[in-house]
């Protein structure tokens, strides 16, 4: 890593791990101009997932998740924190969804209603009512 401020080289002074967010927080220093600043390193799910719908596959896009959760909580006067949070949220429940850099869309769906279901009723029916299962999904 190079610092932000002068481009030379960085070292960490502390590391400590977000499991809840899948994360590594870290507080590092430039070892020419002595600037501290922290980091926090993740997974880019663009890049690194796919989601397979009916043995179709495409990149993941938080986004996407992003902006249908939002359409859900519209009634709320807060939606855009709150779908930004859930969000989050539904992202670190996903994780042990994936196989082989694969997430499946039924997957992405019901753990999406399962939170939306425990933070607001109306936003969960309104998802379900735009993103259906599939019908093999619905008989499990």
């Amino acid at each position: 890593m190079v610092c932000v401020y002068c481009g030379h080289a960085t070292y960490v002074l502390n590391s400590r791990p977000q499991k809840r967010l899948n994360q590594v927080w870290r507080r590092r220093q430039c070892s020419s101009c002595k600037a501290v600043f922290t980091t926090i390193e993740g997974v880019d799910a663009t890049q690194a997932l796919r989601v397979s719908s009916n043995k179709r596959y495409e990149p993941f896009s938080r986004d996407k998740l992003l902006l249908s959760i939002y359409d859900s909580l519209r009634h709320r006067k807060t939606a855009t924190e709150d779908a930004t949070a859930i969000t989050a949220t539904i992202l670190s429940h996903l994780y042990p969804f994936i196989t082989d850099t694969v997430l499946v869309r039924d997957d992405i769906a019901k753990t999406t209603a399962l939170v939306l279901g425990r933070f607001d009723k109306a936003a969960a029916t309104s998802y379900r009512a735009f993103h259906p299962l599939s019908e093999r999904s619905e008989a499990t």
